[in-house]
């Protein structure tokens, strides 16, 4: 009996081992597969992703939108107690983690990095307690038709994998730019998807090009002035230094992302990402974002592997402080309110270095420089040879700009399209029910001045401003956004035409700076006669602008079209910002 006990004790085990490798043979990734080589296609992704979902009681699938090409874009939600809409995540109270795969979508280890950790969080379950304080959403890819876009050729100075997808989207569209204005179909979904669930962190995967170093992971979080000062101070001295530490005792080298000044020795800086940036986009949102960028000449096995281990320590950063993180980030939606919108501080617009520096111990290989006969110059080339050298780091910055920001602002309803773009963040907007009169500031531009080329497909201007203080009737149908909303700084960034990503300087409105209506010389000329003759202060600015300026004096068309800008007769929309400050 004793025999024939341990005989079917045998077998069991035998079986149970059987399973398991066949479990573990189902739930192999194309990049284990490969010898960590090569990466799933879209089809393959959705379907991995698709069949960890269908198999865990704890995962969901939801498709948010579709890409230019016709592709689904889906997001994966995992959480423990079937948290997958945001009213039950909200209702759970835990932080939710936003993992962003293949904005870029060559740079793709994200993708197979949290396919290994899903993995292990739901089919294994040996990480289960991962999902116990925390909801994590994953976007596998979200430059989906540039995923599809594949080559051995896309990108020359990454190691692998074998096939990767193309940076931007099928419409040429770099998304990591898109963040604000989002003109990308893609983005305007994402956009859709962030702002109902709002969540606690961001995380955007990539891979830099740059100087070769013995990093494996770099990244990239804001803690200067364009994010709330309590998450600044946790970024810095809380959340960094342990994530960082827990990767490098994985086995992955870490360092700020670098940003060379001009050549290593110079040192490298910091930066303060704009709101078009993933990062940048998440402190206007007053979230923390997490940048992480893996170094292209590291093998796709350690890229993967190491951001794997960042994301494992993120995680449980995140569970064993779950509570004061989700009130930390509700503190920093009231902070905003209060200081800008309702004690009307100062909003910080464009930051500047103060060239202060740190010294930094940069890990990096002997480099050597070698004549081309092809490019007729030094190039340098790397050796294999670790090397340690202390150079300056510039992470230090100051408000450049800033603005008080209004009451309101006014926008007529011609220009509803940037109302559209303002509720995919999440912005409120009232529309007028009757006319009404306010008091406003009015912004005229000057000495306007556009690209030469292109930028993400728009020419964006640049030029110098006046205000205008006056009462104004606005009509019935009139857009009014309050800045007392959570999202101000978004509102801030888009609506103040000094910030870089505003409407203005990304050419939404490039109209206003053309002229529609001219004179003829006979018409005008003796108008601007008895201009001259009945406004003394007018005939002596025209007379020292002739005295100062030899080709306006010469150009008789422009000396008439002094008057006529100045006349009843120019347009008076001409230059001026359609969308007006409401100070009461």
């Amino acid at each position: 009996m004793k025999l024939l006990m341990r005989l079917i004790t045998f077998l069991l085990l035998i079986l149970t081992i059987v399973n398991y490798g066949q479990i573990e043979n189902k739930w192999l990734t194309k990049f284990e597969k490969s010898v960590y080589k090569a990466t799933f296609s879209y089809d393959e992704t959705m379907e991995y992703f698709g069949k960890l979902a269908d198999h865990s009681e704890n995962a969901d699938m939801i498709e948010f939108g579709i890409s230019p090409q016709g592709r689904k874009l889906y997001c994966f939600i995992a959480a423990s107690n079937n948290e997958f809409t945001p009213e039950k995540a909200k209702k759970s109270g835990k932080p939710i983690i936003f993992i962003n795969n293949g904005i870029h979508s060559g740079e793709i280890e994200g993708k197979d990095a949290c396919a290994l950790l899903l993995r292990q969080i739901l089919i294994t379950k040996e990480k289960k307690e991962y999902l116990d304080d925390v909801i994590l959403m994953v976007i596998p890819i979200h430059n989906v038709d540039g995923h599809e876009r594949k080559s051995k050729y896309n990108r020359i100075n990454q190691n692998g994998p074998e096939e990767m997808g193309w940076r931007t989207t099928a419409q040429n569209l770099n998304l990591n730019r898109d963040f604000l204005k989002a003109d990308a179909l893609e983005m305007q979904s994402w956009l859709k998807l962030f702002g109902e669930w709002l969540p606690d962190l961001l995380i955007d995967v990539h891979t830099t090009n740059g100087a070769n170093y013995q990093y494996t992971i770099t990244y990239s979080m804001e803690t200067y002035k364009n994010i709330p000062d309590k998450t600044a101070k946790w970024v810095k001295n809380e959340f960094l230094p342990i994530i960082t530490k827990e990767t490098e005792d994985a086995g992955y080298l870490t360092a700020p992302y670098l940003w060379f000044r001009d050549g290593i020795i110079d040192g490298f800086t910091g930066w303060v990402a704009g709101p078009r940036f993933s990062n940048g986009y998440a402190a206007a949102q007053n979230r923390p974002g997490l940048l992480i960028e893996t170094h292209m000449l590291k093998s796709y096995k350690d890229r993967v592997y190491g951001t794997k281990a960042m994301l494992e320590s993120v995680i449980k950063y995140y569970n064993t402080n779950a509570n004061e993180i989700v009130l930390m980030n509700k503190e920093a939606d009231e902070f905003v309110v209060s200081k800008y919108a309702l004690r009307k501080e100062y909003f910080p617009i464009k930051f500047a270095n103060t060239k202060k520096f740190e010294n930094f111990k940069f890990k990096g290989f002997k480099s050597i420089s070698e004549y081309s006969m092809i490019s007729g110059s030094e190039v340098v080339k790397y050796t294999d040879k670790k090397c340690e050298v202390d150079i300056p780091f510039y992470n230090d910055f100051f408000v450049k700009d800033s603005v008080k920001l209004p009451d309101a602002y006014l926008i007529p309803s011609e220009w509803s399209d940037l109302v559209r773009v303002l509720k995919y963040h999440g912005v409120e907007v009232e529309i007028l029910d009757s006319d009404e009169e306010f008091e406003v500031e009015e912004y005229k531009f000057n000495d306007v001045k556009f690209s030469t080329l292109p930028y993400e497909g728009r020419f964006q201007p640049g030029f110098k401003f006046e205000i205008d203080n006056k009462k104004a009737v606005l009509p019935k149908g009139t857009f009014r956004v309050k800045t007392a909303q959570r999202n101000l700084p978004v509102i801030a960034h888009l609506l103040e035409p000094i910030a870089d990503d505003s409407f203005v300087r990304w050419g939404f409105m490039n109209q206003i700076f053309e002229r529609k209506e001219y004179f003829e010389m006979y018409s005008m000329e003796p108008i601007a006669n008895e201009m001259f003759q009945s406004d003394e202060a007018l005939r002596e600015e025209f007379l020292r602008k002739i005295d100062s300026d030899e080709k306006f004096k010469n150009d008789p068309r422009a000396r008439i079209n002094f008057f006529y800008e100045k006349s009843e007769y120019y347009d008076k929309k001409h230059n001026v910002y359609p969308v007006l400050r409401q100070i009461k």
